[in-house]
């Protein structure tokens, strides 16, 4: 491994897909692993420990969001969904079960990687200790998890950028485009999923929101103090 930049499992079912893929991913010096399925996969991330994984939503069997839905109380890998074009409500849902990113097919090989850099780049960087509690929450930003009532929950990377942020910035009023800016991303239905998905990490009443409250017409704040 001391050769390549990263180990990736790529899953799809498509044969010519994974082929490209991994061709492409080589050259750019990834090591790369296939899975022709979710149930192949399972097999592989059970002997092999992944950087990230690169899976495709629609697949015979199992598909990719059954899988993540699965094994998101004990996976730390990233994952980056593929996902065909027109379909939003899957690519909604797998951000709102943890994937990490998503890119729809078909797609540039070069944005692929670039895609890859940054959430590699995030998950090999190591952040100063940052660990703060509050009532009976826990938030590990280096570990990447929140301990709610000793239940545990991992961060995904966006999940962290933006909760460094606001924890950083106590009381401070972050509108969806501060979040979007901070994440690369435009789309306020995908924020507020994110956003969603933090409060059921963080709340002990995510329907109503105590420390990650939403401020009407201006965006979302962090109490914690």
């Amino acid at each position: 491994m001391d050769n390549f930049i990263a180990h990736i499992l790529v899953v799809d079912d498509d044969d010519g897909i994974r082929s490209l893929v991994k061709k492409y991913l080589n050259k750019n010096d990834y090591l790369v692993t296939t899975a022709n399925s979710a149930e192949d996969e399972n097999e592989k991330i059970k002997i092999i420990k992944f950087d990230l994984i690169i899976l495709d939503i629609m697949m015979t069997g199992k598909n990719g969001l059954e899988f993540i839905q699965e094994n998101q109380k004990k996976l730390k890998t990233p994952i980056i969904l593929l996902t065909a074009k027109g379909q939003a409500n899957e690519r909604i849902e797998g951000l709102e079960v943890g994937a990490d990113d998503y890119l729809p097919k078909p797609f540039e090989p070069k944005e692929l990687i670039l895609r890859i850099q940054n959430i590699i780049s995030k998950t090999k960087i190591k952040d100063p200790k940052r660990v703060i509690e509050f009532e009976n929450i826990k938030i590990d930003l280096n570990k990447q998890l929140i301990f709610k009532k000793n239940v545990e929950f991992k961060i995904n990377n966006t999940e962290k950028k933006i909760l460094e942020n606001m924890i950083n910035n106590p009381g401070k009023t972050f509108s969806r485009d501060d979040i979007g800016s901070l994440i690369d991303l435009d789309k306020e239905r995908s924020i507020d999923v994110i956003i969603t998905r933090l409060r059921k990490k963080i709340e002990i009443d995510p329907k109503n929101p105590k420390f990650l409250q939403t401020i009407r017409g201006a965006g979302y704040v962090l109490w914690i103090e």
